[in-house]
């Protein structure tokens, strides 16, 4: 199925016979969630998910954003409602970074059908709730392992085997500046390709053609496996998924340069250069 649904599609669907389960997954990196904001206004029905303590574990030697623990993640699935045989829908403000890793996270623990609003919130000119709801528990039970998944060693293979895509700003990339991260640059082997250029000026992706062609002329040509990192495993996510809408697999490495770069042992290569 689709991996992004359009505004009208979903107030379709939500006012059906069967609606979707829908989660907000608002957030901002490096700041306070966004609960409040959704406190203030939410599409009907939807809940909050808070992406920083339940989509990723704590921060530390795997990143700023590992897996989460499967037990914390499920049960926040469950409590909003979330079961294997039920449509989820989830959004995010706009840049759809949030809903896209609340997206690959389900996915990759088996639920096999999670759609993203495309164009996130900003997208929706539907009713609008201050409601908190309170839906009947899901019976959503994790089983990871049903997206492709890497570690430091695998991105690092792949580098040279097939294709590693770099979703991080160019700048990032070339190691001009890094302002998060202990040290700047890039994984060697892996090409620039900023997820923010999949997307129009309001947040929503290119048509699944023109994302298809960017990917091919990056190197996803069909003939070899593709992977992706960013900074901490969540625009990487965002760059799966436009892999996914452009019909192209990809793999996501979670730690990302959050894990990378803290390890010494790790080659940077700097430059606009994958190697």
């Amino acid at each position: 199925m689709n991996a992004i649904i359009s505004a009208p599609e979903l107030a379709s669907d939500l006012a059906g016979p069967n609606p979707p389960v829908l989660l907000d997954v608002r957030w901002q990196l490096g700041g306070p969630n966004l609960r409040s904001e959704y406190e203030e206004a939410h599409i009907p029905g939807a809940v909050f998910v808070d992406l920083d303590s339940e989509l990723a574990g704590p921060a530390g030697s795997r990143g700023r954003h590992p897996l989460p623990d499967l037990e914390v993640f499920g049960a926040a699935m469950r409590a909003a409602g979330v079961s294997a045989d039920r449509d989820v829908v989830v959004y995010d403000g706009g840049l759809g970074w949030g809903a896209a890793r609340a997206w690959w996270l389900l996915g990759y623990t088996g639920h096999p059908s999670v759609r993203v609003l495309d164009g996130g919130f900003a997208a929706w000119s539907g009713p609008v709730s201050s409601e908190v709801p309170a839906p009947a528990p899901g019976s959503f039970a994790p089983a990871p392992g049903a997206r492709p998944l890497l570690d430091a060693d695998g991105a690092a293979a792949l580098a040279r085997t097939g294709l590693l895509l770099d979703a991080r700003a160019g700048e990032r990339y070339r190691g001009e500046v890094e302002p998060i991260d202990p040290v700047g640059g890039h994984i060697p082997g892996a090409v620039s390709a900023p997820t923010t250029e999949n997307v129009t000026g309001d947040g929503r992706f290119l048509a699944a053609a023109e994302l298809a062609d960017r990917f091919k002329s990056l190197g996803a040509t069909g003939a070899c496996e593709v992977g992706v990192y960013c900074g901490s495993g969540v625009s990487g996510a965002h760059e799966v998924l436009a892999l996914a809408v452009a019909g192209i697999p990809a793999a996501l490495y979670v730690g990302s340069w959050s894990e990378w770069s803290r390890a010494e042992n790790r080659p940077v290569a700097v430059g606009p250069d994958p190697q």
